[in-house]
């Protein structure tokens, strides 16, 4: 099971610098993914939880590409109406070549009213235009001789019904956000039901969870998976990896944009996962903070 790192892309802390810190650690502690989002229009609605600067996925991505040499790149998750579904699919395919076959493309419908009112995208369309934007995304890329043939894996998101049906539609994996291990187990159930109803095989299953570390063990019903002490974490990726997770995403973000300015206690929390992680025999590495 392949565990990557959800690294924030915006917020008053984020600038070049920062990020590039958070690719060397994230790739330097051996994690195999790292993932950002994506946000066009930063609208109120928007900056109130992932407020400017917010750096573009594509071209971030891009730049991340010459920085690292090992990691795969990813998108948690870009928001398919935003872009014409050739100029997705050009970019995408273009970063794809040019990072060596690195690139993860996870996509979404989108939930910020206010921003597709700024791209004059309609809003109660946005399940049809994703749709209809993979189709033709997926189309784009059979012309091998235009879009290059490196095969790029597609993960759905959305933790509604209509998003497993359309990961099992459209996508090779479903990309659920924070759930807890006992929904999921749930949904994967309801998952192959949907892939059975339609004849088409099951997505494979990537999770994005949230990464809370705490001292104590947190003992709620509502916990999400990554949330609790080292060891119920390790338990959390153990029954992740039993339900047949291929990937799973690791979410540092507290929610409070004023974390992307301090981001040592995330990097802390990545390394304290890494160390249970990697056989006894690999060196332990460090951070830049730790360096």
């Amino acid at each position: 099971m392949k565990i990557g790192v959800n690294v924030p892309n915006f917020g008053p802390g984020t600038d070049p610098g920062l990020l590039r810190s958070w690719a060397q650690t994230v790739e330097g502690l051996g994690f195999d993914l790292l993932m950002i989002s994506d946000h066009i229009a930063i609208t109120p609605d928007v900056a109130e939880r992932y407020p400017a600067p917010f750096y573009e996925p594509f071209t971030t991505l891009s730049w991340l590409a010459g920085l690292t040499t090992r990691i795969q790149l990813g998108t948690t998750v870009l928001i398919a109406p935003y872009r014409h579904p050739l100029l997705t699919a050009r970019m995408a395919a273009n970063l794809n070549d040019l990072s060596g076959g690195r690139l993860v493309l996870g996509v979404g419908v989108g939930w910020a009213r206010q921003e597709f009112t700024a791209l004059g995208i309609p809003f109660s369309q946005r399940g049809q235009l994703t749709d209809s934007h993979l189709r033709d995304i997926r189309a784009a890329w059979k012309d091998t001789a235009s879009y290059g043939d490196r095969r790029i894996p597609v993960w759905v998101g959305g933790n509604s019904d209509a998003g497993l049906r359309r990961a099992v539609r459209l996508g090779d994996a479903w990309h659920p956000l924070h759930p807890t291990v006992p929904w999921l187990r749930e949904a994967a159930h309801r998952l192959e039901t949907y892939a059975d109803e339609q004849h088409l095989p099951v997505p494979a299953l990537a999770p994005r969870i949230a990464l809370r570390l705490t001292e104590e063990p947190v003992d709620t019903a509502e916990r999400l998976a990554g949330e609790g002490t080292i060891d119920q974490v390790m338990d959390d990726l153990d029954q992740l990896r039993l339900l047949g997770a291929e990937s799973v995403v690791l979410d540092t973000y507290p929610g409070d944009p004023h974390a992307t300015c301090h981001p040592q206690a995330a990097w802390q929390a990545l390394a304290t996962v890494a160390a249970r992680l990697l056989p006894p025999s690999t060196p332990p590495r460090t951070t830049p903070e730790q360096s």
